[in-house]
């Protein structure tokens, strides 16, 4: 079996080697850059890619999502302090041969992520799992927003007071307080500019109405 150790970070690298040293008959490569993997892969298209996406030079989530699936025989375990939401998302959703978890993560958690590459599949560790079970609650959160509390939230996109939009709506201020915290807590949001922005983003309103 071929690993390609492609981390920058010599303390992550020579752990990484130790964890290896249970295979037999294994070849390991180190890549330095994306261009020294990509000639690594194009050699042993079958091999096991141990990487921190952080501290390689892929532009892009999307570049490292191509060649992933490009060498669709390749096997990958993600390794990083931190990744972003739709990062992970990406990953995720678009791959069948990415694995991710994080260097914090338990030993066993890291040993097994490697052992399941080496046998063609791939570990998705709790915690990236969690992220993204939350990041789709809340994008089902946004859909679930009521007629009136989308016309609110369009109200105060437009940048109205809550004063202005119970006159509005000949409602009390009180009824518009109720509805606004309704709006915050399915967007999982605490202010009027991320509630926007959140609604903005799920294209529950027109990006041109917002002046926030």
């Amino acid at each position: 079996m071929v690993f390609i150790i492609a981390d920058n970070q010599e303390l992550t690298r020579f752990a990484v080697e130790r964890m290896l040293d249970t295979y037999a008959d294994k070849q390991v490569f180190h890549a330095s850059n994306k261009a020294n993997l990509v000639s690594l892969l194009r050699v042993h298209e079958q091999s096991v890619v141990i990487m921190d996406y952080a501290l390689f030079d892929f532009p892009d989530i999307q570049n490292l999502v191509i060649l992933a699936q490009r060498y669709p025989m390749s096997q990958w375990v993600l390794l990083s302090d931190d990744l972003a939401e739709q990062h992970m998302s990406n990953i995720v959703y678009n791959t069948t041969n990415v694995g991710i978890l994080f260097k914090d993560s338990p030993l066993a958690d890291i040993t097994t992520a490697i052992n399941m590459a080496h046998e063609g599949q791939r570990f998705i560790s709790q915690h990236v799992m969690e992220v993204l079970l939350a990041q789709r609650k809340q994008e089902e959160d946004k859909s679930q927003l009521t007629r009136t509390e989308i016309e609110i939230i369009r109200a105060i996109t437009q940048g109205k007071t809550t004063k202005e939009i119970a006159s509005e709506r000949s409602s009390s201020i009180h009824t518009i307080n109720t509805h606004r915290k309704n709006i915050f807590r399915k967007l999982g949001v605490n202010t009027a500019h991320e509630a926007v922005k959140a609604v903005v983003r799920a294209g529950l309103i027109d990006e041109s109405e917002y002046y926030i």
